[in-house]
């Protein structure tokens, strides 16, 4: 296993995780969407080094689905990024689509935990706090919330043997010290901290590379496509709008329909 991560695959060496400012949710939601159509995919599908563990399943939250999908651009793009690893490094896919029932379930829960510890914030402040992680669930076609489109991604990375790297934080860890560039901002750090900041500096480096863009308070986050993506890749349009799993009745009806 190995025992730095100091470069990528082809010996590059890492460079730090740039210091992004947090979005301006009014001007990301306002920018244009052209749907592009493209499917949900089960990231399960995926070939090595890919590994999925559908993290809102195993927690038991209400709504979650036991798979993590993510539009067929989405997944290409993932196993891009995933090749440029390392040997003896994996990628391991979180989540990917979300339905809307999860994603309020986990605004409320959030506002909840920080009204709880910090009951003097006004609604505004509990709004601005909640929102740094969890964005507001929204089905809107216009402003839909990035885990709805099948854009987002949350990923972390693993070694050989399929066990996470330390990255810091807990995936979905509220605090600041889930901020991408977090690690790079010590002044002093051990060889922990240093291992973490190369395995964040790693995964960054492959997914930027893969044309995904990061959101700059969750070292885990990820966009492809989606309004945030639009914002941070410079774009100014997203191709992915909110989106739907397909089921079996909606194929009958497509299907007499047609026929």
């Amino acid at each position: 296993m190995p025992t730095s991560n100091s470069s990528t695959a082809d010996g590059t060496p890492l460079a730090r995780v740039p210091s992004l400012d947090a979005p301006e949710w009014e001007r990301v939601s306002a920018l244009p969407i052209t749907e592009c159509g493209e499917r949900l995919i089960p990231m399960s599908l995926a070939p090595e080094p890919i590994k999925v563990f559908p993290a809102y399943a195993r927690l038991g939250i209400p709504g979650a689905v036991p798979e993590c999908f993510v539009r067929e651009g989405v997944y290409r793009a993932l196993l891009q990024a995933a090749r440029r690893l390392p040997e003896g490094i994996g990628m391991v896919v979180l989540d990917g689509w979300r339905p809307w029932r999860v994603q309020q379930y986990l605004f409320d829960t959030l506002h909840e935990a920080i009204h709880h510890h910090h009951p003097s914030l006004d609604e505004g402040e509990l709004m601005v706090r909640t929102r740094e992680f969890v964005s507001l669930p929204s089905r809107d076609p216009l402003a839909p919330s990035p885990h709805l489109t099948g854009g987002a991604v949350d990923v972390t990375l693993c070694d050989a043997d399929g066990m996470p790297l330390d990255m810091g934080t807990q995936f979905d860890e509220a605090i600041p010290a889930s901020h991408t560039d977090h690690l790079e901002t010590l002044k002093a750090s051990s060889a922990a901290q240093r291992q973490a900041r190369d395995n964040r500096r790693l995964l960054y480096r492959v997914m930027h590379e893969a044309g995904f863009t990061n959101l700059p308070s969750e070292w885990w986050h990820y966009d492809f496509g989606d309004q945030l993506w639009a914002h941070y890749s410079g774009s100014g349009v997203a191709r992915y709008g909110p989106a739907e799993l397909d089921t079996i009745e909606n194929r009958w009806r497509r299907q007499f329909s047609d026929g």
